[in-house]
């Protein structure tokens, strides 16, 4: 069994993150691991992406993710789905975002090559794909002036 602590993403580095990955309305974006569903909403408010989906295996989150787009009217948009997201079939994603750890990282490498088209773009808040050569590489700040470095990888381009 994997753990990954949560720690939500600061909103200065969700919007940066999709921003890298230049999120657009002809995108699906899958956030692995969704927490409170911040991405979702963003991509789906902000960046009008077609679809928005989280996987959250933590049924607290789980909640909180599925109330808060319910309060923002975007069942349409964005879809929170209650497992492991090992288990989750994300083939048709076309942007990816993750703030896992380097370990789950690398465990994912498989998955994201074997269901993964070539051009998706991968955007992994901290922590690297072991292995892999991102396709850039930004430091943002926080809203507390912290420092956060965000990894941009393209399959196809990421060998």
């Amino acid at each position: 069994m994997v753990y990954v602590p949560y720690v939500p993403t600061p909103y200065a580095v969700v919007r940066a993150m999709l921003k890298l990955a230049n999120t657009s309305p002809q995108d699906v974006v899958y956030d692995l691991g969704c927490g409170d569903g911040r991405i979702l909403l963003i991509a789906a408010k902000e960046f009008g992406v077609k679809k928005a989906v989280g996987i959250e295996k933590d049924p607290e989150r789980y909640k909180v993710a599925l109330t808060r787009v319910r309060e923002e009217g975007l069942e349409n948009k964005v879809e929170i789905r209650l497992g492991d997201f090992f288990d989750e079939n994300i083939s048709d994603a076309t942007v990816v975002t993750i703030f896992l750890l380097t370990s789950v990282n690398e465990l994912l490498k498989p998955k994201f090559e074997r269901e993964l088209k070539p051009g998706t773009r991968i955007v992994s808040h901290e922590f690297r794909i072991p292995g892999w050569r991102p396709e850039r590489v930004i430091d943002v700040r926080d809203e507390n002036g912290l420092s956060h470095i965000v990894y941009l990888y393209v399959l196809g381009r990421h060998l």
